[in-house]
């Protein structure tokens, strides 16, 4: 199983280079970054900086959109970046929150979205697709490009889109029993499609968080409970579209967004949020990894045998470093080497 860390892109963005290196160096081998570019710097320059600095890393969106950009220019910046370092991106998309919440903006919609994927995977890939006037678009020096197009989903239309479409799932929380639903979701609309579902990837996303130096279970907590409330906020939508018992979702991902009320982006995905109090301990316990070095090696492993491809962390708390310093020292080599600690 492959190993991401996914990062907020707060001044200076220098340190998310030092991030992504140190990362590296611990055997990670991919690098996320929110893409809202009204919130924080601007992704795509922050991972030309990081690629110039790395030897392998893979850097993607997570995730963008296609409104705030438009496909073939996502399509024509990842194969520059591929012309320039080889071939060390990937394009995580989904319909788009808070880059388009904050500028009033609606998510795009599922066709939206569906068009995308396919212009972004012909595009980045060398490949061609119809222009507007009946003619031919591709990029002529981008043969050599390859771009994987990972969507990000919950509900059931654009779980089935990933597996009609893309080339990987990422699921934004880390409950393994929601992450085999939707893994089971996208391999069956792959499989309707005529695609080989073991051809799709699925990275699992969470906050991790190990407990030690910097305080117990309750202050772990406390620090990820926003992650709670920024997946609420997205499970909301479809809730209201087909009502909280209406299976769309499963009901451990909806009842608890019954006492949501509003949202701030200007403290989304940030420990601290305000709005996150109605998230139970018992929701922050099933979505983040928590605990001691043994308590996230257990999930991990929860997660390799489901046919997780990949876990992503989010590192959005105090304690970020020495996150990610035990998962470089002890998570990581335990699992490779298929042992527990001791």
């Amino acid at each position: 199983m492959d190993f991401g860390l996914v990062v907020q892109l707060h001044r200076p963005a220098a340190r998310a280079v030092e991030l992504a290196k140190t990362a590296e160096s611990y055997g990670f081998s991919h690098f996320w970054a929110f893409d809202s570019h009204v919130l924080w710097e601007e992704s795509n320059v922050v991972f030309a900086a990081v690629l110039e600095n790395t030897r392998k890393i893979v850097v993607g969106p997570f995730v963008t959109n296609p409104v705030t950009r438009h496909p073939t220019v996502t399509a024509s910046t990842f194969a520059t970046l591929n012309d320039l370092y080889g071939n060390r991106t990937i394009c995580g998309i989904g319909r788009g929150d808070s880059a388009l919440r904050t500028l009033g903006r609606k998510p795009a919609s599922v066709t939206e979205l569906r068009d995308s994927v396919q212009v972004i995977k012909a595009l980045g890939n060398g490949g061609a697709v119809p222009g507007e006037d009946g003619g031919t678009i591709r990029l002529p020096w981008a043969a050599e490009s390859r771009l994987p197009v990972w969507v990000a989903a919950y509900g059931p239309k654009v779980l089935a889109l990933t597996g009609e479409e893309a080339d990987g799932l990422i699921v934004q929380l880390g409950d393994p029993d929601i992450a085999v639903w939707m893994i089971e979701q996208v391999r069956t609309a792959a499989d309707n499609a005529g695609r080989d579902p073991a051809s799709i990837k699925f990275c699992v996303a969470a906050p991790a968080y190990v407990t030690g130096a910097h305080g117990d279970l309750a202050h772990a907590r406390e620090q990820c409970r926003w992650f709670g409330a920024m997946v609420g906020n997205h499970v909301a939508d479809i809730v209201e579209r087909y009502g909280a018992s209406g299976g769309a979702v499963p009901q451990a991902l909806s009842d608890y967004v019954a006492s949501r009320r509003g949202y701030d982006y200007n403290q989304h995905g940030q420990a601290g949020n305000t709005h996150a109090g109605y998230v139970p301990d018992s929701i922050v316990d099933r979505f983040c990894l928590l605990g001691g070095p043994e308590e996230h090696i257990e999930r991990l492993r929860e997660y390799q045998e489901l046919g997780v491809d990949q876990f992503a962390l989010y590192l959005q708390h105090d304690a970020p470093s020495e996150t990610l310093r035990a998962y470089g020292e002890k998570v990581l080599p335990a699992l490779r080497a298929g042992k527990a600690l001791g």
